[in-house]
């Protein structure tokens, strides 16, 4: 019942993009804003552990208005643009293996103030698209850390010591795709991949949707 209010509410008050304010395409993010998004080149930006991490744009414009509106603004809609974004830079790599999905988790703390975890949203868009599983659980994060935007690397590193733990009862056999919206110096990748690899995971790439 509240899906057919919402549909009829859509039709009566169009959506309008967020970015543009055109009510023209209905749609949250308009066809014109969508491609607006810059690529980067397609390589790894950074290599951590072995693990190359992977970053889609940069974190300026519109981009930074898509995920600062997912993340911030409880523009939850948003996460499907900000995941086709992600897939369409992810085909570009070509990596054919059959991957489970993880989101950077967030602290329970956190999500509560919160009230959901954006990438979570932003991995859900991305399985679809991709056909990959989600693992929304097998990485949880056990330490209520500090924002990261105002730390040094020293910082951020001493922020997210012991910040994750594996939960070893998932799925430890598919190879493993980390997704996050920014990544700054690398360091939450750097901490979540060290967990992994004590655990006996080889196989992990990382993909980021932007960075500075």
């Amino acid at each position: 019942m509240k899906k057919i209010l919402l549909s009829l509410l859509d039709l009566i008050y169009k959506k309008k993009c967020y970015f543009c304010s055109s009510s023209k395409s209905a749609l949250k993010m308009c066809p014109k804003c969508f491609e607006k998004l810059a690529f980067l080149d397609v390589r790894a930006s950074r290599i951590t552990n072995g693990v190359n991490i992977f970053t889609c744009g940069v974190y300026k414009n519109t981009l930074q208005k898509l995920i600062r509106g997912l993340k911030y603004h409880k523009q939850k809609d948003l996460a499907f643009y900000l995941a086709k974004y992600m897939y369409e830079y992810w085909q570009k790599i070509g990596d054919e293996r059959d991957f489970q999905v993880i989101p950077t988790p967030m602290h329970p703390n956190r999500i509560k103030k919160r009230k959901y975890n954006h990438m979570n949203l932003v991995v859900e868009e991305f399985c679809k698209l991709t056909g990959y599983s989600p693992n929304y659980d097998l990485i949880k994060r056990i330490k209520d850390t500090k924002p990261q935007y105002k730390l040094t690397r020293a910082q951020r590193l001493m922020n997210l010591n012991n910040a994750f733990e594996i939960d070893k009862s998932k799925d430890l056999e598919k190879p493993i795709l980390i997704l996050d919206d920014i990544c700054t110096t690398g360091v939450t990748f750097e901490e979540m991949v060290k967990v992994l690899r004590k655990v006996g995971f080889n196989e992990i790439v990382c993909l980021a949707a932007s960075s500075p």
